[in-house]
């Protein structure tokens, strides 16, 4: 871990976002193990919120699925390790509601979450294996979100 991790690492447990992770964690039953530059892992996640592969609080990376899962994807945990920066440079937890808002946008956009998220454009999409979608009128957005899927 270098210098500036070990800033992170301190800064995202002193502005409580990596305590709030582990609470995630503990909540959803997930089992935890250091992971690198600073990160933790929580693997086994058990709630059905976020629907995601893996997601960052603080410095933990959560995830449904074990700890091979993440060290066989470091593509997806530098994703994630980005995400751990966000919170160190909005000072942590105001990350939440400014994501919120972000998911909001992108899917008011594109349909999408993610596609127009600069969260997520900052972390790269394609590393957090994001398909980019692009800009729609809302109409379309609406039939989408709201149309019958298939059984």
């Amino acid at each position: 871990m270098d210098r500036w991790q070990t800033v992170k690492l301190v800064l995202n447990f002193v502005n409580l976002s990596t305590p709030a992770g582990f609470l995630v964690g503990v909540l959803g039953r997930a089992r935890f193990s250091r992971g690198p530059r600073g990160l933790y892992y929580a693997t086994g996640y058990r709630l059905g919120f976020p629907i995601a592969n893996a997601f960052t609080v603080g410095n933990v990376v959560l995830t449904k699925n074990d700890r091979a899962y993440l060290d066989a994807r470091p593509t997806l945990v530098k994703h994630e390790e980005r995400h751990s920066w966000q919170y160190f440079w909005l000072l942590g937890l105001p990350m939440l509601p400014l994501y919120v808002v972000a998911v909001v946008w992108s899917w008011l956009l594109t349909g999408c979450p993610a596609s127009r998220n600069p969260f997520e454009r900052l972390a790269s999409l394609k590393d957090g294996n994001y398909v980019e979608h692009p800009i729609q009128p809302f109409g379309q957005t609406l039939q989408q979100t709201f149309s019958r899927r298939p059984r």
